[in-house]
């Protein structure tokens, strides 16, 4: 229980510490650049996995605060959804990192 608990705490702290690193960059790059970064999809159904993997680590991230981390199962779901928000991310901000430099 308390692993969870650690672990949880860890993943989240280690997430959100990266989403402010990856913020300082595009703030950097000239604002000409990002204001004509735009994503065109020929399906919109393409944004509907972002949002629900955002929408399920808010729930389960406030979840979990208001708890005080006393659920391994909600930790460990934590943990999974912060993981694969993370590679998401990344592979987010490279591409938009590669286009605007």
């Amino acid at each position: 229980m308390k692993t969870s608990r650690i672990v949880a705490k860890a993943v989240t702290r280690l997430f959100f510490l990266l989403l402010l690193f990856a913020i300082i960059p595009l703030f950097q790059v000239d604002s000409t650049k990002l204001n004509k970064l735009y994503f065109v999809t020929t399906h919109k159904w393409i944004f509907v996995f972002p949002c629900v993997l955002v929408g399920a680590f808010v729930t389960l991230f406030v979840g979990c605060t208001m708890q005080k981390y006393t659920k391994p199962d909600w930790n460990w779901l934590l943990v999974i959804n912060t993981i694969v928000l993370l590679a998401y991310c990344a592979t987010l901000y490279i591409r938009v990192l590669h286009l605007v430099s």
